[in-house]
């Protein structure tokens, strides 16, 4: 049962591996475009925010269906979250997710430290 537990925490840790790279990639997409902008000035300025933007999203919206996923696998097995002691495991995402929201407020709205 515990290799089970962990083998559905490994894959729960894939999902936010591959989330925090849409994540960053689609930051980093954003930044280094407003650069370009700031300096040499795009036709479309607004097309790399969004491509951003929409990296972000699905980022942040991948943190909570992995964080949904894993519990129902967990729910499947039998095991709660006081049994698998997974209560961090999924702490890390929705904590991660809520960060990925406020950048993606931040960006959307052109207010705050992003």
């Amino acid at each position: 049962m515990q290799r089970t537990v962990l083998a559905a925490e490994r894959t729960l840790l894939a999902w936010v591996r591959t989330a925090l790279s849409m994540i960053g990639f689609g930051f980093t997409l954003y930044k280094f475009f407003q650069y370009l902008r700031e300096s040499e000035g795009l036709a479309r300025p607004h097309a790399p925010r969004n491509l951003g933007l929409t990296l972000i999203a699905l980022g942040t919206l991948t943190l909570f269906a992995a964080a949904i996923q894993h519990r129902q696998a967990l729910r499947d097995l039998g095991i709660g979250l006081a049994q698998a002691r997974s209560g961090l495991a999924i702490a890390i995402p929705l904590l991660l997710a809520l960060v990925g929201v406020l950048m993606f407020a931040s960006i959307y709205f052109g207010t705050g430290p992003f």
